[in-house]
């Protein structure tokens, strides 16, 4: 005779949702304890990201001597990055010296110079306007701050490279207009309280010039920083 199976009682729904819920809790934690931990950085993005950024540049005077300010604004440079990747100018008017930089920062060269015959650290209002006549003592200065310089010709069509074009300031080769000023020998002597017989513009001796201006600025930008003598240095950087 033909006996049945016993019949299974199966759990209600409830009490089924309730198992397989503690089963899907029982296999996750088996999962946390089996699989290895990967730790996971919250700043992980902009701790790579940092790491994608290059360093800050160092300034290299290449041996040169240099003063405290200038030495000063061109590690600034190079860490700020606001010469925006282009060779660089630092012209000390204290010590009438200039340097060259390429857009790493490092020295091309370095020379005396010679400034304005006037102390000073701004250019009078509409000064590049006027007729080198009319331009007083008291007014031939070489302005301080911050240029974006670019090679160009002047009036007589030299080539130079402009450092405000607007005061008709210029770096050029050295000029010997009257032989009375003796700029060749200012150039040579080994201090700078010579230095001072230009209308405003920067004398530099014409081998340096051809060699190492025009040939570091040859058809390109560049910047030009331009040391103060009567300011402070904050007064006229203050980003420093």
């Amino acid at each position: 005779m033909f006996t049945p199976a016993p019949r299974i009682e199966w759990p209600a729904r409830a009490d089924l949702l309730e198992c397989f819920k503690n089963a899907f809790l029982l296999a996750a934690a088996v999962l946390v304890l089996v699989l290895p931990t990967k730790h996971f950085n919250r700043n992980s993005h902009s701790t790579v990201a940092s790491m994608s950024v290059p360093a800050p540049m160092h300034a290299d005077f290449n041996g040169q001597a240099a003063s405290r300010d200038a030495q000063q604004l061109a590690q600034w440079v190079a860490r700020s990055g606001d010469n925006h990747h282009l060779n660089f100018v630092i012209l000390d008017k204290r010590d009438a010296r200039v340097f060259v930089f390429d857009r790493q920062a490092h020295l091309i060269g370095a020379s005396p110079v010679l400034l304005g015959a006037a102390a000073g650290d701004d250019s009078v209002i509409g000064i590049g306007k006027r007729a080198i006549a009319d331009v007083r003592p008291e007014e031939r200065t070489t302005p301080a701050g911050r240029f974006d310089a670019e090679p160009g010709r002047n009036s007589s069509g030299e080539d130079v490279l402009w450092v405000d074009y607007d005061a008709a300031v210029s770096m050029h080769r050295v000029r010997i207009v009257d032989p009375v000023e003796r700029r060749l020998e200012r150039l040579a002597s080994p201090t700078p309280a010579d230095n001072r017989i230009s209308y405003g513009c920067i004398n530099v001796p014409v081998r340096f010039f051809e060699n190492t201006i025009a040939h570091t600025f040859k058809g390109q930008r560049g910047v030009v920083y331009v040391l103060p003598e009567v300011k402070s240095l904050r007064a006229v950087f203050p980003a420093i």
